[in-house]
Order: C-alpha cells, then structure tokens, then sequence
C-alpha cells in the first residue's frame, strides 16, 4: 500500500479535503438521476451508495483521526447503513495508508528525541497495520518482539474542528433535534481525547490486563512505560490473526472464543463498571492456540449507576412487561421527555418496548446461540424500519442519556462479533463463577 508524507493537520486544510469530497457527491447525485432513466430505483440507489461510500471512505483515510475514527464507528451499525458504507468503512478498522518512514523518523524525534533505531535493538520503519488513529510497527529489544504504536500527527489537535465538520452529517443521519444535542457531541469528542492520550492507555491498558487475566482462553499484551510516551506505546508483539480474518470449522473452538469475548465484556460491565467500548474486530486476534487476545484499550467508557441500574433493569422479561415500571425507566434514561408531546411518548414507547423485547432476549435465558440468522434477522429488519420510518423522521430524535453512544456502541459491536464467530451455546452470566 502507498505510503503518506503528510496528513492535512489545519482547520483550513482539513475543510477543504471534505468540500473537495462534497462536491464528488454532488457529482455522484448527477449520476443517480441518470441512472434512474435507464435503472430500476433499486439499482440506481445502490450505485449512488457504492459511489457515495468510495468516495468519502477515499476523503476521510486522508484526514486520518477523528474524522476516520467516525466511519469506523458508523461501520459497526449494519442495521442502520447501506451494505456498500459498512463494506467501505470497515476498512478504516485496519486498512488505511500509513505514514512513510520518514514521517515516522520525525514523529520518534520530536517525543523521545532519538531516531526509532536508537531505542530497540531491530525496528521495521513500514507499519505492519494502519487503523484511524495510529499505525503498529514491529521492533525487538533485549530478545523480546515488540508492538510499537505510533499515533499520526495533528491526530489530537484537530479533534475538536473535526467533529464540528462531521456534526451538520450526524444531525442530518440520526435526526438529532433541540438545543442540548451538544452533550451528545462532547461525550464522543472526550472519548476520542481520550483515545489520543497514550500515556492513559498504557494506565488503562494496565488495570484492565490486570483485572481480567483470571477469565479463562484470554491474552493480553504487556505493556512498557519506559518505551512509551504521549504519542508512542510500545507492547509485547502477540501473534495471531485479526478476527475478522479468523475462521474455524470446529464449533467448540467457535464456542471457545465467544464464550472467552462474552465474559471479558459481561465482567467489565457487571463487575468493573468499565468497559472496552471499541468492540470491532481490528483491536482482537486469535491466537495458533485458539485463545482470545485483546490488543487495543485506547477507548474505555466508565458506567455510573445512575445509567447501569436502569440500563440493566430493562434487560429483564418481566420489567420490560410492566408497562408504568417500563416507562418510568425510559423517563430515568432520558428515552421520554417531560416535554414530549403524546404522540411523541406513544412513539417512543412503543418503539423503545418493540427494541427492548428483541435486543435483550439473550439476557433472558441461561445460554444463547449467537450463530441464530433469525435473531440477526430481525434486529437488522428492526434496524431497516425505524431507519425507514416516516414518522421517526418528524420526531425529536434527541433523547437518551449521553452515555447511551458508548454502552450502545459496546453492544452492538459485541453482538456482530459473536455472530460472526458463530458461537452457540454461550452461558450468559458466567461471568459470576470468575
């Protein structure tokens, strides 16, 4: 893949990178009216999405960070894009051009002032995986190999001017409505401070490693402080392969895999009150000894109690089955709005009931098969209507508690990977016998 010598990093710059990405839209929007005098509407929709992803997906691996980041976030909702932007966006999960040696040489100068080649014994100068936010390099040092993260310049900086280019996309995408959309916006703007912060990963990546090591067919990494700084974290190298890419015929090593991701995620959750919230499938891999290793701890979303407890309380059958408790939980998680006309409570109910009954259904037995197309099914068909919906439209999609993007987030990621691991079988609150 073509090297990069240098990412747009000013607000001018990085504006004029999507105007440019704009107007190829704009062109492509041409394309689709024409399209539809030789085409079924079908076919001329689809090419306007096969258009339409290339050419962001082409605009945003440019920018890098948190314009990128965003399209990797939205490639996990694959019941709420088109198949061609969750196609073209999940490649920024571990696909995207990565710096050129020389970039790499200046990025090792300016925070240990030292050229890569005079901290570890071997460094390979072409990064072996390139994502949104940074780019992995192999090096070895005293005998042991090593994972070298390096985070791309101007990343941190333009977090803020990125979000604020990207907001008007969002607004339009999700229907977010009302003076206090920002909150929405800043919770995902910290996080992704957050993710820029090296030093804080290697703190997180520490406690989490230490706190989960006990949950069987699990791995992790170690981590060197020394070899680190706010832009540079150095691992041990793991071998394996990306989930995405890994695939078995044995059903118990499938179901080996998931129940080993299903109790990291459900014990973080339950016990820790923190969670890895960037569940897609470029921060795992599975290891020659088919166990689970968890690479990446950039995003870590803290749950409050006042979030959890209500969260959790729908997840139960007969909870969401009480139709005043029900609502007065929806109300707690700022689903329903003291200011909500009776139409919009009777929609959002309804929709928030309709949801609840089939999100949560593994949560209702002892053990789930998260191979069932049914259930996939029907969340991706569920996902399709309100997408969809008319009615929606006409709604004040601002509501739910901010720290619903992250938690979501979490969920749906998990799901899609235990689906695409196709485990069965899988004891859901196993994670109270660890």
């Amino acid at each position: 893949m073509k090297t990069i010598d240098s990412i747009p990093t000013s607000k001018i710059q990085r504006a004029s990178k999507l105007v440019t990405t704009g107007a190829k839209i704009g062109v492509n929007y041409l394309k689709y009216y024409g399209d539809k005098i030789t085409k079924t509407e079908d076919e001329a929709k689809s090419k306007l999405n096969e258009n339409n992803a290339e050419d962001i997906y082409d605009g945003l691996k440019q920018l890098k960070g948190s314009a990128l980041k965003v399209a990797q976030m939205l490639s996990m909702e694959k019941s709420i894009l088109p198949q061609a932007y969750v196609e073209k966006f999940s490649l920024s999960q571990f696909s995207v051009p990565p710096l050129s040696p020389a970039l790499v040489t200046k990025t090792f100068k300016k925070y240990f002032g030292k050229n890569p080649n005079e901290i570890y014994d071997k460094f390979d100068s072409v990064s072996v995986n390139a994502a949104s936010i940074g780019q992995v390099h192999k090096a070895e040092k005293e005998g042991k190999k090593l994972a070298v993260k390096i985070q791309y310049p101007g990343v941190a900086e333009s977090i803020a001017s990125d979000l604020a280019l990207v907001k008007p996309i969002a607004i339009k995408m999700f229907n977010i409505k009302g003076k206090d959309s920002d909150k929405y916006f800043k919770e995902v703007e910290n996080k992704l401070v957050e993710e820029t912060n090296y030093v804080l990963e290697v703190e997180q990546s520490k406690a989490i490693v230490e706190a989960c090591a006990h949950i069987p067919n699990l791995k992790f990494p170690n981590y060197y402080a020394d070899l680190s700084s706010d832009r540079i974290i150095t691992m041990d190298w793991m071998n394996g392969v990306h989930l995405s890419e890994f695939y078995t015929d044995s059903q118990e090593v499938a179901n080996k895999l998931g129940q080993a991701l299903w109790d990291f995620y459900m014990f973080q959750i339950h016990k820790l009150k923190k969670v890895h919230a960037d569940p897609h499938p470029g921060n795992f891999l599975i290891s020659p000894e088919n166990e689970l290793i968890v690479i990446d701890f950039g995003c870590m979303k803290t749950i409050p109690n006042s979030f959890y407890v209500p969260y959790f309380e729908l997840a139960k059958q007969e909870n969401i089955s009480k139709p005043a408790y029900f609502e007065e939980k929806l109300f707690e998680l700022e689903i329903l709005r003291e200011d909500d006309s009776k139409e919009e409570l009777d929609f959002f109910r309804a929709m928030f009931h309709e949801m609840l009954s089939l999100f949560t259904q593994p949560f209702q037995q002892e053990k789930f098969d998260f191979s069932d197309e049914v259930f996939f099914g029907k969340i991706s068909d569920l996902g399709q209507k309100y997408a969809k919906s008319t009615e929606l439209k006409n709604m004040n999609g601002n509501r739910g508690s901010k720290h619903f993007i992250y938690i979501n987030r979490t969920f749906f990621g998990l799901y899609n990977l235990m689906h695409d691991l196709k485990a069965k079988d899988v004891v859901i609150n196993n994670f109270n016998n660890l």
